[in-house]
């Protein structure tokens, strides 16, 4: 079994035992849910190599159902059909902007955020391109479910101004891409992406 399908079973079980502290009627199988999202925890920070102190800081005991974290991307070319992309301060590799989805905020009122806080751009929102289950691609291991939105932007104002945690900001050709930071977008993806948006295939890709 491949490491990355291993991780992926140790983040069902953990979602399991959320769910299963949810739904316990009894301090029993409390007990047992919280052994067992210990023992889960315990085994995401070897296999994704983040301190169990931080995983736990993350996992807060739920009162709900669990879901997937989602992570929202904007996809912006210039006339030059050049990719307009962003140098993270985290791990000094690039991706398209974009971010975690806030509460209180739809979908597409969080990536034109997230673009004009990263890049200085204020951009429209064209049209959704693709929904990505990072399970279904070979990102490096993550502790965390997440389902990427990646949207069709255009640039309709505002200036270049890269952010605190942005070192970087520019456009590059599908063919010289920099080195990219894999944890948030693939070279694969980006392909893809492009190829949608200068084929103007219209209908969204899923998983």
């Amino acid at each position: 079994m491949k490491r990355s399908d291993q991780l992926n079973l140790v983040k069902r079980i953990q979602a399991l035992s959320d769910t299963g502290l949810v739904y316990a009627e009894n301090e029993y199988d409390r007990e047992r849910y919280e052994e067992l999202k210990e023992i889960s925890l315990k085994l995401l920070a070897t296999m994704a190599d983040c301190p169990l102190p931080v995983l736990q800081n993350f996992y807060m005991p739920v009162k709900d159902y669990p879901t997937p974290k989602v992570d929202v991307r904007g996809f912006v070319l210039n006339d030059a059909k050049e990719i307009l992309m962003v140098k993270e301060s985290e791990d000094d590799k690039w991706t398209i902007p974009g971010g975690w989805a806030d509460v209180g905020y739809s979908p597409s009122e969080v990536v034109v955020k997230e673009i004009e806080e990263e890049t200085g751009y204020k951009t429209n929102v064209v049209r959704l391109l693709a929904i990505y289950d990072k399970k279904c691609h070979p990102h490096p291991p993550q502790p965390f479910y997440i389902y990427k939105l990646n949207f069709l932007c255009t640039i309709c104002g505002g200036a270049l101004k890269p952010s605190f945690d942005i070192k970087d900001v520019g456009f590059f050709p599908m063919d010289k891409l920099p080195e990219l930071s894999e944890d948030r977008i693939l070279e694969s993806q980006l392909e893809q992406l492009h190829k949608m948006v200068m084929d103007d295939d219209h209908v969204v890709y899923f998983d």
